[in-house]
């Protein structure tokens, strides 16, 4: 059936030596900085208050751990077909090589709620850091223009306002998307220096803060359950994981960067497996932390880690803290952007969506009409929604694409087993299917109105598919 057609391992090895204008600019160096420039972010700054305040407990530990482990699994199989395939198209090109044209859309398009909603997620938090760093040296941003439409915003004299929509998440995107269209070198040096600096900043964190745990806010590790599933208790510790997932996503954004890496075959594993190593460390020890110093019901807060600090007596440190956050979140708003603008340009050169996608910028070499209309799509939700409602909508995109990445690999070992593979997932018929069994086992414990969403989601994207994809295929030439 024309739904299920596909392309060739051969055809897109083909294509990915062919120069389609993209500039080869990443090392090895380039492609860990940016799963690390992606990966921390929202994760740590923001999700580890608010999901130790309602879903976990000082066991927020355990969430990060659970949700690492079903990335470390996702990663190795991200690994092999990076290497494989070294083309921008991540996730979607995987799927088309191996379950066909409709499955290569649908995750396509699940991408979508992974990188564009990630960005608008994390532009949010940007937006809640920016705010306290501006009131602790004397700028007011008026409440009505400082958080999600609705959410009460308390105000320096105590009183509460109600905002209307989120300027400062409208401003940051608008920005990064114009440094994004300027040029990818250009973009990965700005995320290079921005992670030295967010990961110094939460070394110095680990180690200052450290010296004001006070054990007895880690008891009960982990409280009893509300009676809602999840609200606490070892589902609340599993629901939690299903949240936080959202902290992982960074190291996939790497794959898509692989038509711009200098040795995608050699580099690209080090990049996507490097990145998440280093970032699980920190998420475990910097949640640890959080709940230690003070109790965990007092963490849902737009800066948690910030209060922390205060918390902990580092005044001197709590603006260098959220200066640290505030460059962070914007190198993850840069490779969230970077990498949907990527899957984009693939879909368009493969006839899924319209050729005007696939235009590269004669001077700067990036796909900059992609771009400009991605910075407007994410720049409207990170106006109106919380970071809350933005993360579970991303956590169980991300989820399901990564199901279908570990399904993907095992069914091309058995298809093609004598490919030649630069990098081989170890133990593949154990690390796949755990992958995928992990992954569904987190998205079953995420909320039902999220499930809604992405019915609906996916539902849209199906009508745009047999609409206008599947008749312009260049497969269906």
């Amino acid at each position: 059936m024309s739904i299920f057609r596909r392309k060739s391992i051969a055809s897109l090895q083909a294509e990915a030596t062919i120069d389609h204008g993209l500039k080869r600019a990443l090392g090895p160096l380039n492609l860990t900085l940016l799963g690390v420039g992606a990966i921390i972010g929202t994760g740590i700054f923001v999700l580890t208050g608010t999901v130790a305040a309602q879903n976990a407990g000082p066991a927020v530990v355990l969430s990060f751990v659970l949700a690492g482990v079903a990335s470390v699994f996702a990663a190795l199989c991200y690994s092999e077909f990076a290497a494989l395939v070294p083309v921008a198209g991540s996730a979607y090109t995987y799927g088309y090589a191996t379950l066909g044209e409709l499955f290569a859309w649908i995750i396509g398009w699940d991408l979508i709620l992974e990188y564009a909603f990630a960005a608008s997620t994390v532009a949010v938090g940007w937006s809640g850091y920016v705010v306290s760093f501006l009131r602790h040296i004397g700028i007011n941003v008026p409440a009505s223009i400082s958080a999600a439409r609705g959410t009460v915003v308390t105000l320096p004299d105590g009183g509460t306002a109600v905002a209307v929509f989120n300027l400062p998440a409208l401003l940051i995107v608008a920005a990064i998307t114009t440094l994004l269209v300027v040029g990818i070198k250009e973009s990965a040096r700005f995320n290079n220096i921005i992670v030295f600096v967010k990961v110094g900043v939460i070394l110095l964190f680990v180690f200052f803060a450290s010296q004001a745990i006070d054990p007895a806010n880690w008891h009960p590790f982990i409280p009893a359950n509300t009676g809602d599933r999840e609200h606490f208790g070892p589902s609340g510790i599993i629901a939690g994981a299903g949240i936080v997932f959202f902290a992982y996503i960074g190291f996939d954004a790497v794959s898509t960067a692989a038509q711009e890496a200098k040795n995608p075959q050699r580099d690209m594993p080090i990049g996507i497996l490097g990145s998440l190593v280093i970032c699980t460390v920190l998420y475990i020890v910097v949640s640890a932390i959080a709940t230690g110093v003070m109790p965990y019901g007092q963490l849902d807060v737009p800066d948690p880690i910030a209060l922390v600090a205060d918390r902990a007596g580092l005044g001197w440190m709590t603006r260098l803290i959220e200066l640290g956050a505030i460059a962070g979140l914007s190198s993850v708003i840069l490779v969230q952007l970077m990498g949907q603008a990527r899957v984009f340009w693939t879909m368009s050169h493969d006839g899924l969506l319209p050729a005007f996608v696939n235009k590269i910028h004669p001077k700067f070499r990036t796909p900059y009409i992609t771009q400009i209309l991605l910075g407007v799509v994410v720049a409207i939700p990170a106006g109106f929604l919380t970071v809350r409602e933005a993360a579970s909508l991303v956590s169980i995109g991300t989820l399901l694409a990564f199901v279908i990445v570990c399904a993907a690999v095992l069914l091309l070992r058995i298809r093609q087993p004598k490919l030649h593979r630069p990098f081989k997932a170890p133990v593949v018929w154990f690390v796949a299917p755990a992958g995928m069994l992990s992954c569904l086992y987190l998205m079953y414990f995420l909320p039902l109105r999220t499930w809604l969403r992405l019915v609906i989601w996916l539902a849209i994207g199906l009508l745009i598919y047999f609409g206008y994809g599947r008749r312009h295929s260049k497969l269906a030439g």
